[in-house]
């Protein structure tokens, strides 16, 4: 087994005894945002032991982190944030400084077909960690419980107007509805009993090891196979994009220095139709496949909307600019670019997803806690 990983000894844990060094713990780390993150507080933070935690559900998948998976400051843990058994021992055998939490349930269309999935993970999960965290933590002043959270919890925008850190919260799906739970929760748990956390709501994610549910990732899977791309209504559908890295980087930022009790907003700063989106990737993909201009357009399917289906996204990254100097470092265009070319570099990877022959493998490897 990999060495980086906790071994169990009966129903004990051989732990690593490094308690001279500062540790993070980041929950849904094989994830595709939570993979950026690990690599990027990994690699920057070697005096900082970083632990993992994910439950390895079909999102989670640490091929994402073969790069850095024997680094001395990393470590994985298999567990589920809904096992409060679990995490007692886990904050009992590890002294945890941090928590960056990113583990939840994160797709609209599942959230549709299955709402408790979504209520016990993302609102019951979060809960769980803020009551470990209470209990194990003793002195605050050094600690801190970071939320990574969504737009949508603010609803729907018209033509016009940004999402703030001040903007009412008006969920319109399962999802949103159950992360904008958990962002109060968290706020609550700030209020109610000092708990030193910060609160990040981001918009829509995309880059290298998005799992290809997503829009961008499964419309490029489907050009590859030349299968219809689905595009709900009309694609009039507005996103505000951000490239994960470019999240990753505000996330280390916001850990570092944002202010407790505070939220914030980071934005990509690129509006985007659904189908003016598609049509770029369709015109990259032509490119780099060297295929007749205009074949991958073909391929666009218009599907009945989804339910409850927002009109606009888009946010105002004033605060994180003006606070913490931050801003995305690419355009749209260039981080599509960047992103097609990785999948193209990376087609067993994607083969390996959208088959499922990930899972099988690394559950069968760690066992769950």
């Amino acid at each position: 087994r990999n060495p980086s990983v906790r071994m169990e000894l009966g129903n004990e844990y051989q732990i690593k005894k490094q308690t001279h060094m500062k540790t993070i713990l980041i929950t849904g780390g094989a994830g595709f945002i939570g993979s950026h993150v690990i690599r990027r507080m990994v690699t920057f933070h070697p005096e900082t032991r970083v632990l993992n935690l994910d439950q390895l559900t079909y999102a989670g998948n640490l091929e994402n982190l073969k790069d850095i998976e024997n680094a001395p400051n990393y470590q994985f843990i298999r567990g589920d944030i809904c096992n409060t058994a679990f995490l007692e021992r886990l904050f009992q055998d590890y002294e945890i400084d941090g928590v960056i939490h990113l583990a939840a349930e994160s797709h609209v269309d599942r959230s549709i077909a299955d709402p408790m999935a979504f209520i016990n993970t993302n609102i019951v999960g979060t809960v769980n960690l803020l009551n470990a965290c209470r209990g194990a933590w003793k002195d605050l002043s050094t600690k801190l419980f970071y939320h990574i959270s969504t737009d949508e919890v603010y609803g729907s925008l018209g033509k016009d107007g940004l999402f703030t850190e001040e903007t009412a919260y008006d969920p319109r799906s399962p999802y949103s509805a159950s992360k904008a739970s958990s962002d109060h929760l968290v706020r609550a748990y700030y209020h109610t009993y000092g708990m030193p956390v910060v609160i990040s709501n981001c918009s829509n994610n995309y880059g290298p090891n998005q799992f290809p549910e997503k829009l961008i990732p499964l419309a490029i899977h489907n050009i590859l196979n030349m299968k219809p791309i689905p595009i709900y209504g009309k694609g009039e559908n507005i996103r505000d994009w951000l490239y994960v890295e470019d999240h990753a980087s505000a996330i280390e930022l916001i850990f570092s220095r944002g202010v407790h009790g505070r939220t914030y907003n980071i934005g990509g700063l690129n509006e985007w139709t659904n189908i003016d989106l598609i049509r770029l990737l369709c015109r990259i993909m032509d490119e780099k496949l060297e295929r007749v201009p205009g074949t991958s357009e073909k391929l666009i399917t218009f599907v009945k909307d989804r339910a409850g289906h927002d009109l606009r996204y888009a946010i105002d990254s004033t605060r994180i600019e003006e606070e913490l100097n931050w801003k995305p470092s690419l355009t749209f265009e260039q981080g599509l670019a960047r992103t097609v070319e990785w999948y193209l570099q990376n087609i067993a990877w994607m083969e390996n997803v959208t088959s499922g022959a990930y899972q099988s493998y690394y559950r069968t490897q760690y066992e769950e806690r």
